[in-house]
Protein backbone atom coordinates (compact mmCIF):
# COMPACT_ATOMS: atom_id res chain seq x y z
CA UNK A 1 0.00 0.00 0.00
CA UNK A 2 1.61 3.35 -0.80
CA UNK A 3 0.49 6.65 -1.37
CA UNK A 4 -1.22 9.14 1.68
CA UNK A 5 -5.06 8.23 1.29
CA UNK A 6 -7.13 5.39 2.35
CA UNK A 7 -9.95 3.85 1.11
CA UNK A 8 -13.19 4.54 3.31
CA UNK A 9 -15.20 1.48 4.20
CA UNK A 10 -18.89 2.12 5.02
CA UNK A 11 -20.50 -1.21 5.74
CA UNK A 12 -24.28 -1.32 6.79
CA UNK A 13 -24.83 -5.11 7.32
CA UNK A 14 -28.21 -5.96 6.13
CA UNK A 15 -28.13 -9.83 6.43
CA UNK A 16 -30.57 -11.25 8.46
CA UNK A 17 -29.40 -12.83 11.56
CA UNK A 18 -30.22 -16.51 10.50
CA UNK A 19 -29.01 -16.22 7.06
CA UNK A 20 -24.97 -16.97 7.33
CA UNK A 21 -24.81 -21.15 7.96
CA UNK A 22 -23.41 -22.47 10.85
CA UNK A 23 -20.24 -23.60 9.73
CA UNK A 24 -17.48 -25.12 11.96
CA UNK A 25 -13.65 -24.05 10.91
CA UNK A 26 -11.44 -26.52 10.65
CA UNK A 27 -8.93 -26.36 13.35
CA UNK A 28 -9.40 -23.97 16.40
CA UNK A 29 -9.11 -19.89 15.92
CA UNK A 30 -8.88 -17.06 18.35
CA UNK A 31 -10.30 -13.61 17.42
CA UNK A 32 -9.88 -10.37 19.59
CA UNK A 33 -12.92 -8.36 19.06
CA UNK A 34 -13.53 -4.80 19.14
CA UNK A 35 -16.53 -4.10 19.89
CA UNK A 36 -16.25 -0.10 20.02
CA UNK A 37 -13.67 -0.12 17.75
CA UNK A 38 -10.35 1.71 18.40
CA UNK A 39 -12.33 4.50 20.41
CA UNK A 40 -10.60 5.28 23.65
CA UNK A 41 -11.06 7.80 26.87
CA UNK A 42 -7.48 7.41 27.20
CA UNK A 43 -4.91 9.40 24.67
CA UNK A 44 -2.05 6.42 25.24
CA UNK A 45 1.31 8.41 22.97
CA UNK A 46 2.26 4.72 21.83
CA UNK A 47 -1.21 3.23 20.92
CA UNK A 48 -1.14 1.62 17.59
CA UNK A 49 -4.89 1.28 17.02
CA UNK A 50 -6.35 4.67 17.92
CA UNK A 51 -4.98 5.46 14.48
CA UNK A 52 -7.92 2.63 13.04
CA UNK A 53 -10.45 5.68 13.19
CA UNK A 54 -9.01 7.00 10.06
CA UNK A 55 -10.26 3.28 8.47
CA UNK A 56 -13.48 4.19 8.98
CA UNK A 57 -13.95 7.97 8.66
CA UNK A 58 -17.33 8.48 8.38
CA UNK A 59 -18.20 6.50 10.99
CA UNK A 60 -20.37 8.18 13.50
CA UNK A 61 -21.52 5.38 15.92
CA UNK A 62 -18.88 3.00 17.30
CA UNK A 63 -20.50 0.49 18.81
CA UNK A 64 -21.45 -3.37 17.29
CA UNK A 65 -24.87 -3.41 16.33
CA UNK A 66 -26.82 -5.66 18.13
CA UNK A 67 -27.80 -8.32 15.50
CA UNK A 68 -24.26 -8.06 14.24
CA UNK A 69 -23.21 -9.03 18.12
CA UNK A 70 -25.64 -11.59 17.81
CA UNK A 71 -24.29 -12.88 14.50
CA UNK A 72 -20.99 -12.73 15.68
CA UNK A 73 -21.30 -14.49 18.90
CA UNK A 74 -23.59 -17.44 17.16
CA UNK A 75 -20.55 -17.59 14.38
CA UNK A 76 -17.86 -18.21 17.01
CA UNK A 77 -19.41 -20.47 19.11
CA UNK A 78 -20.20 -22.77 15.85
CA UNK A 79 -17.01 -22.24 14.17
CA UNK A 80 -15.24 -23.61 17.35
CA UNK A 81 -14.12 -27.21 16.77
CA UNK A 82 -13.98 -27.55 20.37
CA UNK A 83 -15.91 -27.59 23.16
CA UNK A 84 -14.72 -24.53 24.90
CA UNK A 85 -15.42 -21.34 23.49
CA UNK A 86 -12.96 -18.39 24.24
CA UNK A 87 -14.20 -14.73 23.83
CA UNK A 88 -11.69 -12.16 24.01
CA UNK A 89 -12.96 -8.04 23.95
CA UNK A 90 -11.00 -5.19 23.66
CA UNK A 91 -10.79 -1.91 21.95
CA UNK A 92 -10.59 1.27 22.21
CA UNK A 93 -12.10 0.67 25.32
CA UNK A 94 -14.50 -1.86 25.97
CA UNK A 95 -16.01 -0.37 29.27
CA UNK A 96 -17.26 2.70 27.11
CA UNK A 97 -20.39 0.54 25.99
CA UNK A 98 -21.78 0.32 29.64
CA UNK A 99 -22.45 -2.87 31.98
CA UNK A 100 -25.67 -3.34 30.09
CA UNK A 101 -23.97 -4.24 26.84
CA UNK A 102 -22.38 -6.65 28.08
CA UNK A 103 -25.00 -8.62 30.18
CA UNK A 104 -26.75 -8.32 26.93
CA UNK A 105 -23.30 -10.07 25.54
CA UNK A 106 -23.78 -12.72 28.47
CA UNK A 107 -27.44 -13.58 27.43
CA UNK A 108 -26.40 -14.12 24.11
CA UNK A 109 -23.49 -16.30 24.86
CA UNK A 110 -25.72 -18.53 27.00
CA UNK A 111 -28.84 -18.61 24.13
CA UNK A 112 -26.43 -19.71 21.60
CA UNK A 113 -23.65 -22.13 23.68
CA UNK A 114 -25.07 -24.97 22.04
CA UNK A 115 -23.46 -27.14 25.14
CA UNK A 116 -20.18 -25.99 25.12
CA UNK A 117 -18.51 -24.10 27.85
CA UNK A 118 -17.59 -20.42 27.15
CA UNK A 119 -14.83 -18.04 28.57
CA UNK A 120 -14.51 -14.79 28.12
CA UNK A 121 -11.48 -12.60 28.75
CA UNK A 122 -11.89 -8.60 28.82
CA UNK A 123 -9.03 -6.34 28.55
CA UNK A 124 -9.71 -2.44 30.36
CA UNK A 125 -7.63 0.20 31.53
CA UNK A 126 -9.52 0.26 34.29
CA UNK A 127 -10.32 3.75 34.47
CA UNK A 128 -13.85 3.59 34.34
CA UNK A 129 -14.28 0.53 36.71
CA UNK A 130 -16.85 0.83 39.54
CA UNK A 131 -18.74 -0.97 41.66
CA UNK A 132 -21.50 -1.63 39.29
CA UNK A 133 -18.84 -3.13 36.76
CA UNK A 134 -17.16 -4.95 39.01
CA UNK A 135 -20.34 -7.42 40.34
CA UNK A 136 -21.03 -8.05 37.05
CA UNK A 137 -17.42 -8.74 35.80
CA UNK A 138 -17.17 -11.32 39.27
CA UNK A 139 -20.76 -12.89 39.27
CA UNK A 140 -20.02 -14.15 35.25
CA UNK A 141 -16.48 -15.02 35.77
CA UNK A 142 -14.91 -12.78 33.31
CA UNK A 143 -10.94 -12.39 33.48
CA UNK A 144 -9.64 -9.14 33.28
CA UNK A 145 -6.57 -7.94 31.71
CA UNK A 146 -5.31 -4.37 33.59
CA UNK A 147 -3.31 -2.28 30.91
CA UNK A 148 -0.71 -0.84 33.62
CA UNK A 149 2.91 0.13 32.84
CA UNK A 150 4.53 0.31 36.29
CA UNK A 151 3.95 2.47 39.14
CA UNK A 152 2.81 5.94 38.71
CA UNK A 153 5.98 7.81 37.12
CA UNK A 154 6.62 5.05 34.75
CA UNK A 155 2.81 4.36 33.99
CA UNK A 156 2.12 7.93 33.34
CA UNK A 157 4.60 8.86 30.89
CA UNK A 158 2.61 7.78 27.94
CA UNK A 159 -0.24 6.60 29.85
CA UNK A 160 -2.92 9.85 29.47
CA UNK A 161 -6.47 10.79 28.82
CA UNK A 162 -7.57 13.45 26.09
CA UNK A 163 -6.65 16.44 27.87
CA UNK A 164 -2.87 14.77 28.72
CA UNK A 165 -3.51 13.79 32.41
CA UNK A 166 -1.65 10.88 33.67
CA UNK A 167 -4.23 7.78 34.20
CA UNK A 168 -2.39 6.25 37.34
CA UNK A 169 -4.84 7.03 40.12
CA UNK A 170 -7.88 6.05 37.83
CA UNK A 171 -5.83 2.89 37.18
CA UNK A 172 -5.42 2.11 40.67
CA UNK A 173 -8.65 3.01 41.92
CA UNK A 174 -9.98 0.47 39.75
CA UNK A 175 -7.45 -2.36 40.71
CA UNK A 176 -8.85 -1.69 43.92
CA UNK A 177 -12.50 -2.64 42.88
CA UNK A 178 -11.30 -5.56 40.86
CA UNK A 179 -9.73 -6.45 44.65
CA UNK A 180 -13.12 -5.82 46.51
CA UNK A 181 -14.89 -7.89 44.46
CA UNK A 182 -13.11 -10.96 43.77
CA UNK A 183 -12.67 -10.25 39.88
CA UNK A 184 -10.13 -12.32 39.04
CA UNK A 185 -7.12 -10.19 36.71
CA UNK A 186 -3.94 -10.42 35.37
CA UNK A 187 -1.83 -7.19 33.75
CA UNK A 188 -0.21 -6.17 30.61
CA UNK A 189 2.51 -4.58 30.34
CA UNK A 190 3.85 -2.12 27.31
CA UNK A 191 7.23 -2.69 27.40
CA UNK A 192 8.18 0.69 26.07
CA UNK A 193 11.58 3.27 26.13
CA UNK A 194 11.44 4.56 29.49
CA UNK A 195 9.62 1.76 31.78
CA UNK A 196 12.50 -0.78 30.00
CA UNK A 197 15.20 0.76 31.56
CA UNK A 198 13.55 -0.11 34.95
CA UNK A 199 12.90 -3.80 34.66
CA UNK A 200 13.14 -4.25 38.59
CA UNK A 201 10.77 -1.36 39.94
CA UNK A 202 8.13 -2.24 36.93
CA UNK A 203 8.19 -6.50 38.23
CA UNK A 204 8.40 -5.65 41.90
CA UNK A 205 5.68 -3.09 41.98
CA UNK A 206 3.63 -5.35 39.69
CA UNK A 207 4.41 -8.35 42.14
CA UNK A 208 2.88 -5.52 44.97
CA UNK A 209 0.18 -4.34 43.04
CA UNK A 210 -1.78 -8.04 43.48
CA UNK A 211 -0.52 -9.30 39.41
CA UNK A 212 -0.14 -13.28 39.88
CA UNK A 213 -0.02 -13.15 35.66
CA UNK A 214 1.77 -10.89 34.11
CA UNK A 215 2.04 -9.90 30.08
CA UNK A 216 5.28 -7.87 28.85
CA UNK A 217 4.06 -6.91 25.30
CA UNK A 218 7.35 -4.86 23.63
CA UNK A 219 6.25 -1.78 22.04
CA UNK A 220 7.75 -1.91 18.34
CA UNK A 221 6.24 0.66 16.07
CA UNK A 222 7.77 1.74 12.68
CA UNK A 223 7.62 5.29 11.67
CA UNK A 224 8.13 6.11 7.60
CA UNK A 225 10.37 9.40 6.95
CA UNK A 226 9.09 12.30 4.66
CA UNK A 227 5.87 12.49 3.00
CA UNK A 228 4.83 8.48 3.90
CA UNK A 229 2.32 7.38 5.15
CA UNK A 230 1.47 8.45 8.97
CA UNK A 231 3.08 6.12 12.09
CA UNK A 232 -0.22 3.82 12.60
CA UNK A 233 -1.11 3.45 8.55
CA UNK A 234 2.54 2.12 7.82
CA UNK A 235 1.79 -1.34 6.82
CA UNK A 236 4.06 -3.90 8.54
CA UNK A 237 6.80 -4.90 5.49
CA UNK A 238 5.95 -7.62 3.62
CA UNK A 239 8.31 -10.49 2.61
CA UNK A 240 11.45 -9.52 1.63
CA UNK A 241 10.41 -5.90 1.40
CA UNK A 242 13.16 -3.23 1.83
CA UNK A 243 12.84 -1.38 5.18
CA UNK A 244 15.90 0.43 6.06
CA UNK A 245 14.18 3.57 5.39
CA UNK A 246 11.64 2.49 8.35
CA UNK A 247 13.39 3.71 12.21
CA UNK A 248 11.06 3.04 15.12
CA UNK A 249 9.48 5.84 16.63
CA UNK A 250 11.36 7.06 20.17
CA UNK A 251 9.08 5.37 22.52
CA UNK A 252 9.71 2.07 20.63
CA UNK A 253 11.94 0.07 23.15
CA UNK A 254 15.33 -0.64 22.12
CA UNK A 255 16.51 -4.73 21.34
CA UNK A 256 18.77 -5.02 23.79
CA UNK A 257 17.53 -3.16 26.66
CA UNK A 258 14.42 -5.74 26.00
CA UNK A 259 16.23 -8.47 26.30
CA UNK A 260 18.20 -7.17 29.09
CA UNK A 261 14.44 -6.18 30.50
CA UNK A 262 13.04 -10.25 30.47
CA UNK A 263 16.51 -11.56 31.74
CA UNK A 264 16.68 -9.06 34.71
CA UNK A 265 13.01 -10.08 35.69
CA UNK A 266 13.69 -13.36 35.15
CA UNK A 267 16.47 -13.70 37.68
CA UNK A 268 14.35 -11.98 40.14
CA UNK A 269 11.25 -14.67 39.29
CA UNK A 270 13.42 -17.61 39.15
CA UNK A 271 14.91 -17.48 42.49
CA UNK A 272 12.01 -16.44 44.49
CA UNK A 273 8.39 -16.26 42.68
CA UNK A 274 8.76 -19.56 40.72
CA UNK A 275 4.95 -21.22 40.50
CA UNK A 276 3.59 -17.97 42.43
CA UNK A 277 4.12 -15.09 39.46
CA UNK A 278 3.48 -16.79 36.33
CA UNK A 279 5.23 -14.49 33.61
CA UNK A 280 3.67 -15.13 30.18
CA UNK A 281 7.04 -14.82 28.22
CA UNK A 282 8.39 -17.23 30.81
CA UNK A 283 5.56 -19.71 31.19
CA UNK A 284 5.41 -20.14 27.14
CA UNK A 285 9.31 -20.58 27.11
CA UNK A 286 9.16 -23.08 28.68
CA UNK A 287 6.35 -24.89 27.28
CA UNK A 288 9.01 -24.84 24.21
CA UNK A 289 11.78 -26.23 26.27
CA UNK A 290 9.74 -29.17 26.96
CA UNK A 291 7.98 -29.55 23.24
CA UNK A 292 4.52 -28.67 24.08
CA UNK A 293 2.81 -27.03 21.40
CA UNK A 294 3.50 -23.76 21.07
CA UNK A 295 1.63 -21.52 23.81
CA UNK A 296 1.84 -18.22 21.59
CA UNK A 297 1.01 -16.88 18.49
CA UNK A 298 4.51 -15.17 18.14
CA UNK A 299 6.96 -17.97 19.17
CA UNK A 300 4.37 -19.99 17.40
CA UNK A 301 6.65 -21.48 13.64
CA UNK A 302 3.47 -20.31 11.99
CA UNK A 303 0.33 -17.87 12.48
CA UNK A 304 -2.81 -17.25 11.13
CA UNK A 305 -5.60 -18.36 14.30
CA UNK A 306 -5.47 -15.00 15.69
CA UNK A 307 -8.20 -12.49 14.22
CA UNK A 308 -9.45 -9.58 14.31
CA UNK A 309 -13.18 -8.54 14.33
CA UNK A 310 -13.80 -4.60 13.97
CA UNK A 311 -17.28 -2.99 15.33
CA UNK A 312 -18.99 -3.29 12.45
CA UNK A 313 -18.07 -7.15 11.65
CA UNK A 314 -14.96 -6.75 9.07
CA UNK A 315 -12.39 -9.49 10.04
CA UNK A 316 -9.18 -9.20 9.22
CA UNK A 317 -5.67 -11.49 9.52
CA UNK A 318 -5.03 -10.57 13.13
CA UNK A 319 -5.05 -7.95 15.58
CA UNK A 320 -1.74 -5.95 14.29
CA UNK A 321 -2.70 -6.28 10.74
CA UNK A 322 -5.75 -4.55 10.65
CA UNK A 323 -5.27 -2.21 7.04
CA UNK A 324 -7.15 -2.71 4.10
CA UNK A 325 -4.89 -5.52 2.51
CA UNK A 326 -5.38 -7.80 5.22
CA UNK A 327 -9.62 -7.54 5.66
CA UNK A 328 -10.84 -11.24 5.11
CA UNK A 329 -14.17 -9.75 4.49
CA UNK A 330 -17.60 -9.09 6.94
CA UNK A 331 -18.75 -12.56 8.57
CA UNK A 332 -22.29 -10.65 7.77
CA UNK A 333 -21.53 -11.01 3.84
CA UNK A 334 -19.47 -14.20 4.51
CA UNK A 335 -19.34 -17.20 7.43
CA UNK A 336 -16.42 -16.19 9.81
CA UNK A 337 -15.33 -19.97 9.75
CA UNK A 338 -14.99 -19.74 5.97
CA UNK A 339 -12.95 -16.73 6.32
CA UNK A 340 -10.77 -18.11 9.28
CA UNK A 341 -9.85 -20.98 6.88
CA UNK A 342 -9.74 -19.19 3.60
CA UNK A 343 -6.40 -19.48 1.29
CA UNK A 344 -5.73 -15.75 2.06
CA UNK A 345 -5.15 -16.43 5.66
CA UNK A 346 -3.81 -19.74 5.04
CA UNK A 347 -1.04 -17.77 3.28
CA UNK A 348 -0.53 -15.03 5.86
CA UNK A 349 -0.08 -17.73 8.50
CA UNK A 350 2.56 -20.21 6.17
CA UNK A 351 4.45 -16.76 5.41
CA UNK A 352 5.59 -16.96 8.83
CA UNK A 353 7.74 -19.83 8.39
CA UNK A 354 8.54 -19.45 4.81
CA UNK A 355 9.59 -15.65 4.80
CA UNK A 356 11.66 -16.70 7.90
CA UNK A 357 15.74 -15.22 7.11
CA UNK A 358 18.54 -18.15 6.90
CA UNK A 359 20.71 -16.50 9.73
CA UNK A 360 17.07 -17.37 11.79
CA UNK A 361 16.94 -20.60 10.61
CA UNK A 362 20.25 -21.69 11.64
CA UNK A 363 20.02 -19.79 14.90
CA UNK A 364 20.43 -21.98 17.98
CA UNK A 365 17.15 -20.74 20.20
CA UNK A 366 15.14 -20.79 16.92
CA UNK A 367 13.09 -23.73 18.46
CA UNK A 368 12.15 -20.95 20.77
CA UNK A 369 11.64 -17.81 19.16
CA UNK A 370 10.42 -18.75 14.81
CA UNK A 371 11.73 -15.41 14.30
CA UNK A 372 8.66 -13.57 16.57
CA UNK A 373 5.77 -11.61 14.98
CA UNK A 374 6.22 -11.22 11.66
CA UNK A 375 5.23 -6.95 12.22
CA UNK A 376 8.52 -7.07 14.25
CA UNK A 377 10.95 -8.02 10.98
CA UNK A 378 11.71 -5.14 9.31
CA UNK A 379 16.02 -5.13 9.48
CA UNK A 380 18.63 -7.19 8.09
CA UNK A 381 20.89 -9.89 9.27
CA UNK A 382 24.85 -9.35 9.33
CA UNK A 383 24.83 -10.95 5.68
CA UNK A 384 22.03 -7.98 4.35
CA UNK A 385 19.15 -10.87 4.11
CA UNK A 386 16.07 -8.75 4.69
CA UNK A 387 13.54 -9.91 7.19
CA UNK A 388 15.03 -10.14 10.24
CA UNK A 389 13.17 -9.23 13.52
CA UNK A 390 14.00 -6.23 15.40
CA UNK A 391 13.75 -7.54 18.32
CA UNK A 392 16.42 -10.36 17.42
CA UNK A 393 19.57 -9.34 19.68
CA UNK A 394 17.20 -9.32 22.45
CA UNK A 395 15.36 -12.02 22.67
CA UNK A 396 18.87 -14.43 21.63
CA UNK A 397 20.14 -12.48 24.69
CA UNK A 398 16.85 -13.90 27.02
CA UNK A 399 16.72 -17.15 25.54
CA UNK A 400 20.27 -17.79 26.21
CA UNK A 401 20.25 -16.96 29.41
CA UNK A 402 17.61 -18.75 30.32
CA UNK A 403 18.85 -22.06 29.30
CA UNK A 404 20.30 -23.63 31.82
CA UNK A 405 16.89 -22.73 33.68
CA UNK A 406 15.03 -23.93 31.19
CA UNK A 407 16.61 -27.36 31.14
CA UNK A 408 16.31 -27.79 34.64
CA UNK A 409 12.61 -26.99 35.26
CA UNK A 410 11.73 -29.32 31.98
CA UNK A 411 13.40 -31.99 33.58
CA UNK A 412 11.47 -31.57 36.93
CA UNK A 413 8.57 -31.60 35.09
CA UNK A 414 9.71 -34.69 32.44
CA UNK A 415 10.48 -36.76 36.51
CA UNK A 416 6.72 -35.13 37.49
CA UNK A 417 8.20 -32.35 40.08
CA UNK A 418 7.30 -29.20 40.28
CA UNK A 419 9.38 -26.44 38.66
CA UNK A 420 9.70 -24.44 41.78
CA UNK A 421 11.72 -26.93 42.78
CA UNK A 422 14.62 -24.83 41.05
CA UNK A 423 14.51 -22.37 43.79
CA UNK A 424 15.71 -24.17 46.47
CA UNK A 425 18.77 -25.64 43.79
CA UNK A 426 19.55 -22.13 43.32
CA UNK A 427 19.45 -21.60 46.90
CA UNK A 428 21.83 -24.96 47.73
CA UNK A 429 24.13 -23.48 45.20
CA UNK A 430 23.56 -26.83 43.03
CA UNK A 431 22.38 -24.11 39.99
CA UNK A 432 24.09 -20.66 39.62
Amino acid sequence: MSGTSLPIFQHRPTASLYEQPLLTATRPFHVMTKPIGPICNLDCRYCFYLEKEKLYESERKWKMPQDVLESYIRQYIAAQPSAEVSFAFQGGEPTLLGVDYFRKVVELQKKHAGGKQITTAFQTNGTLLDDEWCEFLAREKFLVGLSVDGPDKLHDAYRVDKQGKPSFESVWRGLKLLKKHGVEFNTLTVVNRINSKEPLKVYKFLREFGSGFMQFIPLVERKYIGDELPLDLAPPVEPGEEADRSPVTEWSVESRQFGKFLTTIFDEWVRRDVGRIFVQTFDVALGNWVGAPPGLCVFSPTCGRALAVEHNGDVYSCDHYVYPKYKLGNFMETPLAELADSAFQAKFGQDKLDALPQYCRECAVRFACHGECPKHRFIRTPSGEPGLNYLCAGYKQFFTHVDPYMKVMADLLKRRQAPASIMQMIERGMLR
